[in-house]
């Protein structure tokens, strides 16, 4: 772990209890439904939601909680020695979800005694492409898919898959573990389906139910497409929670496009616009000088939440207040770790481990100052499981 907040058993305990009572009430009190927009509702009146509120205040509380021990793998096969060589292939470094979880690799290579190493895609169809060409040239001993679709680089999947290179996926398909089409030994991530909805839990959590949301999204990435979409369904749930406007910005465009948008938005929706979602949270760092420069204040409104990927800038952002609240973060130096034993899995002909990370909400709150979250614990489980 890397220093958060444990909360007690007792404190964790009171937190669930009254969480519990207060679900009790409000699902008493029943939902009701209605269209005005009159500044001085509460989430019981005609543009609440008592029931999907008292779900969504539950979800969050329970998220938001630190003292998570692991509960990934601690047995598999020992470290694979002999010159081993890891390739990286990246759809942008400028993505700090994908450099976050390079790093995480080169960490546990270094562990296990592996050699990594890095070839960027550059965020374009032909970069990617090239990048994958030159990592199959290479004929290392694996390949990870950095974040894009390897249907976007079928011929060299299947050159890979004819040289026996094995192939690890880091958020390469929407779904987590094996996959037969495209080929991948095991896709690591968490739970797309399970990040978009708590992202959208915390909106109408902390919104009290009522809320007007801007959602941004890379629609050139499947993988983001679909979360944006899933935390659209979750926030239509909640007949007080009202999209504004469904963004699409590709991320290799986010630092030249998200202020214009931003501004436009502000313009646009004024103090109607409370919360934000965005599938990555980089859109926020684009996005905070255009807040700045309209004179919103750091602390909010907007309300913005990245459901996703938790780089350390993105807590900078929310320990300091600065036009970001929250994140749903990937555990990246984990999953940088379980990057590399799944490789060595796939070298000792056993199966993938079929570990998931649990969701977690990191807020000023609860992270205690600290730039990343990862559950406590894995460095050891692995190093155990390598006999390092």
């Amino acid at each position: 772990m890397h220093g958060n907040r444990r909360a007690t058993p007792g404190a964790r305990a009171s937190r669930l209890t009254s969480c519990a009572l207060l679900a009790a009430a409000i699902l008493l009190a029943g939902c009701e439904r209605g269209s005005s927009d009159a500044p001085g509702e509460t989430p019981t009146g005609p543009n609440g939601c008592p029931a999907v509120h008292a779900t969504a205040q539950a979800a969050v509380l329970r998220a938001e909680q630190t003292d998570v021990p692991w509960g990934g793998p601690t047995t598999g096969p020992r470290a694979v020695t002999g010159k081993r060589t890891l390739v990286y292939v990246a759809q942008t470094m400028t993505n700090p979800g994908v450099a976050g979880a390079a790093k995480g690799v080169r960490e546990a290579a270094r562990v296990i005694g592996w050699n990594v190493r890095v070839v960027d895609g550059g965020g374009t169809p032909a970069g990617i492409q090239a990048a994958m060409s030159e990592a199959v040239a290479l004929r290392p001993s694996g390949i990870v898919i950095g974040g894009f679709d390897p249907n976007s680089t079928s011929r060299q999947v299947a050159q890979a898959e004819r040289a026996g290179i094995p192939l690890v996926g880091w958020h390469a398909l929407a779904a987590p573990g094996p996959s037969k089409r495209p080929r991948l030994f095991t896709n690591v991530t968490t739970r797309v389906e399970e990040v978009a909805g708590i992202s959208a839990r915390w909106v109408i959590a902390h919104s009290q139910g009522r809320a007007g949301v801007v959602l941004i999204t890379d629609a050139s990435i499947p993988f983001a497409r679909n979360k944006s979409e899933l935390i659209k369904k979750e926030l239509a749930t909640c007949p007080g929670v009202k999209l504004l406007a469904y963004e699409n910005i590709p991320i290799p465009d986010a630092g030249t496009r998200t202020p214009r948008e931003i501004s436009s938005l502000l313009a646009r929706f004024g103090a109607r616009w409370t919360h934000s979602v965005a599938i990555n949270d980089l859109y926020f760092a684009d996005a905070a000088p255009a807040f700045r420069a309209a004179g919103q204040k750091g602390s909010g409104p907007p309300y913005n939440i990245g459901a996703g990927d938790g780089d350390p800038s993105a807590f900078q952002r929310i320990n300091s207040r600065q036009y970001q609240a929250a994140t749903v973060p990937e555990p990246l130096s984990l999953q940088g770790w379980q990057i590399v034993d799944e490789f060595n899995r796939a070298f000792s002909g056993t199966p993938a481990s079929g570990y998931t990370a649990p969701v977690h909400i990191s807020t000023a709150d609860n992270s205690a100052g600290t730039t990343s979250w990862d559950p406590t614990g894995y460095q050891q489980a692995y190093r155990q499981i390598w006999g390092k």
